[in-house]
């Protein structure tokens, strides 16, 4: 079973500490997972409004949210 598979699962649970624990496990999973897709699309020459498009937002907030943000698998020295 994939990890998402596995936290959807216990999000379902009876549980509300197992299920609220899956819950933030979950978005913090989504958040990993969009950030390779925006760098992934970027990559491919997407504009902002072609990215906000297939994540239903506007181009201001995905703009806002991920450029200047350093692409996934890169490293800046601080």
């Amino acid at each position: 079973m994939s990890q998402a598979t596995e936290l959807a699962a216990a999000a379902g649970s009876t549980d509300p500490r197992v299920g609220l624990r899956a819950v933030r496990a979950l978005r913090r999973l989504l958040e990993r997972l969009e950030v390779v897709q925006v760098d992934n699309a970027r990559r491919q020459g997407w504009s902002w409004q072609e990215i906000a498009e297939a994540l239903e937002v506007s181009r201001q907030a995905v703009h806002k949210k991920h450029a200047g943000r350093p692409a996934v698998g890169s490293s800046r020295e601080a």
